[in-house]
């Protein structure tokens, strides 16, 4: 799939429940620079992620990094719009401050009691 251009190669990991309510799941692992403080996610996948959110509204997509940090891709444009862009153009650099953590975004994890 790298090796093609279709937004097919960008489109989420996951399906899960939060409640009742689906969530897609977008996972980027190595995205967090260790040097800059910033997630550096890629125009293409930004771009594709707008597309799928606006196809299958109401159901949200959601990257979660390596850190288990959370941005959505209206929030990586948001972040990103009137600051400077990498200098190939082809990444969106947000900083790592501005994700929401896991567990805000998709609630505690939940222990199950015994019968």
């Amino acid at each position: 799939m790298s090796r093609t251009r279709s937004a097919l190669r960008h489109f989420p990991d996951l399906i899960a429940a939060r409640g009742a309510d689906l969530v897609t799941i977008d996972a980027k692992d190595r995205m967090p620079s260790t040097d800059t403080d910033r997630y550096a996610i890629s125009a293409a996948t930004v771009n594709a992620g707008l597309l799928f959110t606006a196809a299958h509204a109401p159901t949200p997509l959601y990257y979660v990094f390596g850190n288990l940090t959370v941005l959505t891709p209206a929030e990586v444009v948001h972040y990103t719009a009137h600051a400077l862009r990498h200098r190939s153009g082809a990444f969106h650099l947000v900083r790592t401050e501005r994700a929401h953590r896991f567990d805000d975004v998709f609630g505690p994890e939940r222990t199950l009691a015994a019968a």
